[in-house]
């Protein structure tokens, strides 16, 4: 009785997740084949090609899954599917010359996600060599002091470039890799940090120090290298996870106020730092010149309205890198407010998920590997979609999923795969 009972568990998980992702595709395909129509007038391959190799990919995570990992969370999957689809369609719409190598770096990361379902239950070999993976990503960033390069021939050299004009972003890589150190060492240390605090906050310092040493090395090398974006997340992971490991507000207290300072500092020490806020503050008296991206993606945005311009249909291309750093506004102006909120409800909903595996894990590293990784989508995606809105300064993080770059679509894809191992212990 009790198999019968699991197979039916199974069965039930494969089931909502093969229903959300014929969903998923009914969205992906009719805006594709919209999008075709309207730049077009026909149904055109060169718009159809990159959906329908999506669908492919999709369909055989999905089998794959449901033949090695019965036991795993059924909405994980298809969110990924939504918003990578709608990231295809994007940059069909906004810089088809990047699609085929997007579709590449798809395949790829779909096929490292699914050769997670077969690690080591216990994830030994992560959590006991958590030094030696930190050091090996801060290496990989510092070579990019010595050999970093911008495939677009401007701006900060954070890529290594690779054979094959293959260009990968070390940044990507360590914000796991953080992860991983951070939630290998509050796993051991916790108990200790939580018992010597009862004699104050001076009483966890000695065993908070080498945590704060090798997360000091890697925003020194982030400042170093002015990709403050990253460094805000790896700020934002540290306090989050250092306030779920002791329960002390005054971390998250005392990190604001923190962060509050370093931004004032870097905007005297930054030029970067400087335009961005000053773009931020009021940047219409230079709308023309230094805040011409974040006005154009105002007008992006007012011009979509509720139901938006409609697929193809708008002019989100006047916003310079509107593929990577934009593509929210691209989706509001052609999707409106109703697929704005569409994409802030999927990630509200990833980090739901994520959340509620944390919370669920049955080993403590599990829980913070899970709960680490949430903090990251969820912080990543409030930062560009705040800076999009001019809620916040632009950081320079990207959408997850959904804007183009190989790197984060595979390092994501890795974080969506460990969710989903992660989740066979809670399902």
């Amino acid at each position: 009785m009790r198999f019968s009972a699991t197979d039916d568990l199974f069965e039930s998980t494969n089931r909502h997740e093969l229903g959300l992702l014929l969903l998923a595709a009914l969205f992906v395909l009719v805006n594709a084949a919209g999008l075709s129509l309207a730049l077009n007038g026909r149904l055109h391959w060169p718009h159809l090609w990159a959906p329908l190799a999506w669908a492919g990919l999709m369909a055989a995570a999905h089998l794959l899954l449901r033949r090695f990992k019965p036991a795993r969370d059924p909405l994980l999957l298809p969110l990924l599917a939504l918003l990578t689809g709608w990231g295809i369609i994007l940059i069909d719409r906004l810089a088809a010359n990047f699609l085929a190598r997007q579709v590449v770096w798809l395949g790829l990361s779909t096929a490292v996600l699914l050769g997670l379902t077969l690690l080591p239950r216990n994830l030994t070999w992560l959590r006991q060599y958590r030094y030696t993976w930190l050091i090996g990503g801060l290496l990989l960033l510092a070579a990019t002091l010595l050999f970093g390069v911008n495939p677009t021939g401007f701006g900060a050299a954070l890529w290594l470039p690779l054979p094959f004009r293959i260009f990968f972003q070390p940044s990507e890589l360590l914000k796991l890799l953080l992860v991983v150190f951070l939630a290998s060492y509050f796993d051991e240390r916790q108990a200790l940090m939580q018992l010597s605090e009862r004699r104050g906050l001076a009483g966890a310092l000695p065993y908070l120090a080498p945590l704060l040493l090798m997360w000091g090395f890697c925003m020194v090398l982030l400042v170093w290298q002015q990709d403050l974006g990253a460094a805000t997340l790896f700020f934002i992971l540290f306090l989050a996870l250092l306030y779920l490991a002791t329960g002390d507000w005054r971390y998250l207290a005392g990190g604001v106020v923190l962060l509050l300072l370093a931004g004032v500092i870097a905007y005297f020490l930054f030029d970067l730092v400087a335009l961005r806020i000053d773009a931020w503050w009021n940047p219409w008296p230079e709308a023309d010149d230094r805040a011409f991206q974040i006005v154009q993606s105002l007008y992006a945005l007012a011009a979509g309205g509720i139901t938006g311009q409609g697929v193809g249909q708008g002019f989100p291309t006047y916003i310079p890198v509107v593929h990577s750093d934009f593509a929210f506004a691209a989706i509001a102006e052609e999707w409106g407010l109703i697929g704005s909120l569409g994409v802030t409800a999927v990630f509200a909903l990833l980090a739901y998920r994520g959340m509620r595996i944390a919370l669920l894990a049955r080993r403590p590293f599990h829980a913070y590997l899970a709960a680490g990784i949430t903090v990251l989508f969820a912080a990543q995606a409030f930062l560009i979609m705040g800076g999009v809105t001019k809620l916040l300064p632009l950081t320079g993080v990207t959408l997850p999923f959904v804007s183009y770059g190989g790197s984060s679509l595979l390092i994501s894809s890795i974080m969506i795969g460990l969710l989903l191992f992660l989740s066979g212990e809670t399902s």
